[in-house]
């Protein structure tokens, strides 16, 4: 038995066309649709890259218990099960993220690995640049090494994708005629930068004289309309690159006869706003469809399904059970996911409902039709606890600070009797300033008007906690959602219509500075510039008590007022207060 794992990254489900009518020019993906079966129910669940990659190795969610980090040590690795009972696993990726401090644990899984280096500001090759003032800001010191790193692959040869792609085919070529192994060919593509060749570009011709803008910030869309067009044009691009990766993997499969016994599975770990609900990107904002609604294809030679479609409610957390009951291992007591070969054969439910989210943001649960996005129950956004025996962040290992204070955690269900570390925390993002939403899918698919039916509400919100409690999530996660976690939650735990005000404002889209009053100029002064006035300062924290009282520790010194609004959500009649408010007295 041989299986071929091709996974993405950031791969919206909205721009192919086995689901959509796209401007992408992606004939490969529907091909693939025509040999395997279409997944029309499949959602993330922990998010963004590594957490969902934690459960595509656990079978179990991630977001409750930390953030961003490593396999921990009491983790099942779906690949290193295979690995021990024989089955050899190869990776191949050029996924930078595994090379950082919380993704470090993931590679040494598989039997073996091969990495290709240059991906979204890779420190990669080593060109000293002349000293920049300001060169703290590691956003513009990404941005400027990913321009080192696109030096060293003019040509789409060289480019990090292709030679992936060619590892990918050449372990395909060495060992088609062996048995029992498993290869996952990991993309970072179509995820930002959206760096491709002029071929690509030249598939999608429009005028644009605007700046150069492949990189969109994690921010509300402030852009012209030309500019998000152009944004729009260089992701599909990208796409029909790995759309034509996709159809070389398809065409060493055929090549090969490898159909008739090699489970072919296509995914992605989430999906990138382009402009919809007023957002560039992702974990920012809410979780909406196009970033959780997943593209996902599966060939099971064993239950066949070509050009067929399935609307079972499916996960992430259910690729590492699939893989291992079709290599005959069974997934362990931990894995919370299922083995989507029932749903291969007969479209038969595997789960009511599904979480989704991000640690310290919303709380996420959909049953197909209505989705629920619990946010917290007050400004403060606590308590929220990390728990780990790795205490790393993405790129870095967690501070000495922030471990003066940990405590020892009583074991979790799924920790192998170990007892955590439990570390107070503050999350970057906060789903209270967005409010609680729910939406109905069949009456409302893109997520534009928010529901207020408590009847409805009830039912999600005792179906987020059930969940909840079935991942032995930590109590911390139940009070900072205000919700019970020893009854059920009733009609007084309902928080739709308590923050519907605030998640409305928070709905409206970000107009330009020019919209505002002298021209939104006070709005681009660094706040902290602002806050050294005493009577600015008292406007402020009439308007935005809750910001000045949490979120100013963190807040670096040229960050103005309009900056902090396009990554949290500042009401626009406050906006507006605030410009004319702080604008200085015209001399007479």
């Amino acid at each position: 038995m041989r299986a071929i794992i091709l996974m993405f990254d950031s791969l919206n489900r909205h721009m192919l066309s086995p689901y959509a009518d796209t401007l992408v020019d992606a004939p490969n993906f529907a091909r693939l649709a025509s040999k395997a079966v279409t997944f029309e129910n499949f959602y993330a669940g922990s998010m963004p890259c590594m957490p969902a990659r934690r459960e595509m190795h656990t079978g179990r969610y991630n977001f409750l218990h930390r953030s961003w980090g490593p396999l921990e040590p009491f983790d099942d690795s779906m690949p290193e099960m295979l690995k021990k009972a024989g089955i050899h696993t190869h990776l191949v990726s050029d996924h930078p993220h595994y090379w950082e401090d919380g993704g470090a644990t993931y590679h040494p899984r598989y039997t073996t690995w091969e990495f290709f280096r240059g991906q979204e500001g890779d420190p990669w090759k080593g060109v000293v640049q002349p000293h920049v003032e300001g060169g703290g800001d590691w956003r513009a010191g990404m941005k400027r090494q990913d321009l080192v790193n696109r030096s060293y692959m003019p040509t789409e040869a060289e480019h990090s994708q292709t030679l992936t792609v060619d590892a990918g085919i050449h372990f395909i070529d060495t060992n088609q005629a062996a048995d029992q192994w498993m290869l996952q060919i990991e993309l970072f593509d179509p995820h930002e930068p959206f760096f491709t060749h002029e071929a690509y570009k030249a598939m999608y011709p429009h005028e644009y004289e605007g700046p150069e803008f492949d990189w969109p910030g994690y921010q509300r869309v402030t852009e012209p309309q030309e500019q998000v067009d152009h944004a729009r044009y260089e992701y599909a691009a990208l796409v029909s690159m790995c759309d034509k990766s996709l159809g070389r993997v398809l065409d060493a499969m055929d090549e090969h006869d490898m159909w008739k016994d090699t489970l072919l599975l296509v995914n992605t770990d989430h999906g990138f706003l382009l402009g919809e609900h007023g957002w560039w990107a992702k974990s920012v904002q809410p979780w909406f469809n196009e970033l959780v609604h997943l593209p996902m294809f599966l060939w099971d030679p064993r239950t066949g399904g070509r050009d067929t479609r399935r609307g079972a409610l499916a996960q992430t957390i259910d690729i590492a059970p699939t893989m291992l009951k079709y290599f005959e291992l069974e997934p362990t007591p931990d894995m919370q996911g299922r083995d989507l070969a029932v749903v291969l054969e007969d479209d038969t439910k595997v789960r009511e409902a599904a979480l989704f989210g991000i640690h310290g943001g919303h709380v996420n649960v959909t049953d197909g039709r209505y989705v629920y996005m619990r946010a917290a129950v007050d400004a403060s956004n606590t308590p929220l606890e990390d728990f780990t025996l790795m205490p790393t962040h993405m790129r870095s290992r967690f501070a000495v600070k922030e471990l003066e204070a940990w405590e020892p955690a009583e074991p979790f269900t799924f920790t192998k009797g170990l007892r955590t570390m439990k570390v107070h925390t503050k999350s970057l993002m906060n789903p209270w300033s967005h409010g609680t939403l729910l939406f109905d899918l069949e009456t409302d698919p893109r997520q534009e008007h928010p529901l207020e039916d408590d009847d409805v509400e009830l039912r999600m919100v005792r179906l987020l906690a059930e969940l909840m409690h079935a991942s032995d999530a930590p109590a911390s996660q139940f009070a900072r959602l205000g919700l019970p976690v020893d009854t059920l939650p009733t009609e007084e735990h309902l928080l739709v219509r308590r923050q519907a005000e605030r998640a409305a404002a928070a709905l409206e889209l970000l107009p330009p500075l020019a919209h505002f009053h002298a021209g939104g100029s006070v709005l681009e002064i660094p706040i902290l510039e602002l806050l050294q006035d005493p009577d600015r300062r008292t406007v402020i924290e009439r308007h935005l008590p809750h910001l000045v009282a949490t979120e100013l520790v963190n807040i670096p010194a040229q960050l103005t007022l309009y900056q902090i609004a396009r990554v949290t959500p500042i009401p626009l009649a406050t906006l507006r207060a605030l410009a004319e408010e702080l604008a200085p007295v015209p001399a007479l």
